[in-house]
């Protein structure tokens, strides 16, 4: 199959097919490439192939161009037709038993996950379909913002601030985008993703890819201008080679604060080296103080007149892979900096015994997320919540997959809930059906809203 790629693609160059280019071949371009619609659909019939496959073509061997062109003109001709009339007819292919298990085989798992995000830009494969009004049990104001429903999506999936008005569209009360850099970086080599599909997880180590932050503002700038229902976050790293952390956080704060609903300190993903780090009590009190600072001019310099309870509020993300010692000292600095909340959690290098997954991709490096993640990273947030007696805002994020486990979270403290490997395996129906399965357990439970059940374990 690779070298069938490589023929096809070496005659279409030399035809000049535009949405082709070399520029898509070549990894470092592909990003830029996939902004084309025409190219993203040919790229996902010829233009990169799984793993498997990829390991399948050294032991079959030598294929003649021939045979390559043939192949690709049957397969290709068929996947594009598939893929535009799915689109066009709006299939979600998520849950279809035809289109599904064909994205999850041939596509690999970062242009999976470039073509969600052009498609939930473009509503494609039901995105943009959630519903109009969400039930009134669902709605609660946190940090003086009001969420119509307390299920985000979490950062990671929109890195760029590029589809926001399509996930909010389907049914998220808010999304997070980012991680934001100051500068443009590509992230870590590839391949950087990998799909565990028996145990519906993911790993990866993206390494903050990110277009930087002037990008990101334009494209904030026209989602402020448009009338749309949902909060947006602002999720917020530093840059791979910078030393100085404290001026990296400082510079996206400065620039996007004024765009932001609430902001987020990334300090615990894995995939850059030396981040968690800043976890550590003393450096974690400077760069807290740092960025409160940081957030106040920059919100007073788009608006002199205004008052602190106007400002985005601040969050910390935390890993979930914290000595008891690290809770409580994470807690002590939160409380006393005075930061809003916190985001419980990132993703984990921890491998649970239970994966069932194939063992090369179990072992590769990188954060690891999904439904393995739910259980470990909803007893640190009950942790988060007792060590801060209930006075900080908790995001709970890590294996939420369906509106029990939702509950579950919102149970142990949280009073928002994020996801987004399980957006990955059940597609953008996952919001509504989240928060239709979080209705029934308040009602079996007597809760009359989502506010009443925070922190109920703990009661």
């Amino acid at each position: 199959m690779v070298r069938c790629c490589a023929a096809f693609r070496d005659g279409l160059s030399k035809q000049k097919v535009p949405f082709y280019s070399e520029h898509y071949w070549d990894d470092t371009g592909m990003q830029r490439y996939c902004d084309e619609p025409l190219g993203l659909v040919c790229s996902l019939v010829v233009g990169d192939v799984s793993e498997r496959s990829q390991q399948g073509a050294e032991r079959r061997g030598k294929m003649s161009v021939r045979t390559a062109i043939r192949t690709l003109a049957v397969a290709g001709g068929a996947g594009a037709i598939a893929f535009v009339g799915a689109a066009t007819a709006q299939v979600d292919v998520f849950e279809s038993s035809v289109f599904g298990p064909v994205v999850r085989t041939l596509v690999n798992a970062e242009l999976a996950h470039r073509a969600a995000v052009y498609a939930a830009q473009y509503g494609w494969f039901g995105f943009g379909r959630g519903a109009v009004v969400d039930d009134p049990r669902l709605r609660s104001e946190v940090c003086g913002r009001v969420f119509l429903n307390p299920v985000g999506v979490a950062a990671g999936f929109d890195k760029n601030a590029e589809c926001v008005e399509g996930l909010l569209k389907s049914g998220f009360g808010f999304v997070e985008i980012g991680s934001v850099t100051p500068q443009p970086q590509d992230g870590n080599p590839r391949p950087r993703v990998f799909r565990l599909t028996e145990d519906r997880a993911v790993v990866n180590r993206y390494g903050f890819n990110s277009d930087g932050m002037r990008q990101v503002r334009t494209r904030l700038e026209r989602v402020a201008e448009k009338p749309l229902k949902g909060v947006v976050g602002v999720n917020v790293g530093k840059n791979k080679t910078t030393e100085d952390a404290k001026q990296d956080y400082g510079a996206v704060i400065s620039e996007l604060a004024h765009l932001s609903d609430y902001l987020v300190v990334n300090v615990s993903s894995p995939n850059t080296p030396g981040l968690r780090d800043l976890q550590h009590e003393s450096e974690l009190a400077a760069l807290l103080k740092h960025v409160m600072n940081a957030r106040n001019e920059a919100v007073r310099r788009e608006r002199p007149n205004a008052q602190l309870r106007s400002m985005p509020p601040v969050f910390l993300k935390i890993a979930p892979d914290l000595s008891e010692e690290d809770k409580q000292g994470i807690a002590r600095v939160c409380l006393d900096v005075g930061i809003d909340g916190i985001v419980v959690s990132n993703t984990t290098v921890a491998r649970p015994d239970s994966l069932k997954s194939d063992k090369k991709l179990v072992e590769q490096a990188g954060g690891l997320s999904g439904e393995p993640l739910f259980d470990a990273s909803t007893r640190v947030l009950g942790d988060m919540y007792r060590l801060t007696q209930g006075k900080l805002v908790l995001i709970g994020v890590g294996g939420v997959a369906s509106g029990e486990q939702a509950y579950a979270k919102i149970r142990r403290g949280a009073s928002l809930v994020q996801l987004y490997t399980s957006l990955t395996y059940q597609g953008p129906k996952v919001a509504e059906r989240i928060k239709r399965e979080l209705l029934e357990c308040l009602e079996r439970d007597g809760f009359n809203s989502v506010s009443e059940a925070i922190g109920a374990d703990f009661r």
